[in-house]
């Protein structure tokens, strides 16, 4: 469950502030899991390898944001998020709901998309080519 110190952190403080506490902090891990961050505003927020397991993220406004080696997996709810332009490199987002997501830009190399449901999303082929081969799914 969802550290609430740092979640409340994360709210409050703008991403520049959030972002030099990261570089400090680089091996803090961050839990983030099962937290409801629906139509929050966390673009340009650095989250890499945070822990975002089951949390919800509906329709919230992640342009830019560095989500590489993030953990999005059992049932995160991405629908309709803004991730353009997000760094999704080596994230976990297995049956992830990223219905009517948009991913214009993003970085999708090695992402894990298994079973994710990416129906009415806003993503190319040539992103998704680069993500985690849908044979490894097996």
């Amino acid at each position: 469950m969802a550290d609430q110190q740092t979640l409340e952190f994360l709210r409050q403080q703008p991403a520049e502030q959030w972002n030099l506490f990261r570089q400090e902090h680089p091996e803090e891990a961050i839990d983030l899991s099962r937290a409801d961050l629906s139509e929050t505003n966390l673009g340009g927020v650095n989250l890499f390898r945070a822990d975002l397991r089951g949390a919800n993220l509906s329709g919230a406004d992640l342009w830019g944001a560095g989500l590489s080696g993030a953990y999005l997996q059992e049932a995160t709810d991405l629908s309709y998020a803004d991730l353009s332009r997000a760094d999704l490199s080596n994230a976990a987002l297995r049956n992830a709901d990223l219905c009517g997501a948009l991913l214009l830009d993003a970085n999708l190399k090695r992402a894990d998309l298994c079973g994710a449901n990416l129906r009415e999303a806003v993503v190319t082929s040539a992103q998704i080519s680069q993500a985690q081969p849908l044979a490894d799914c097996l």
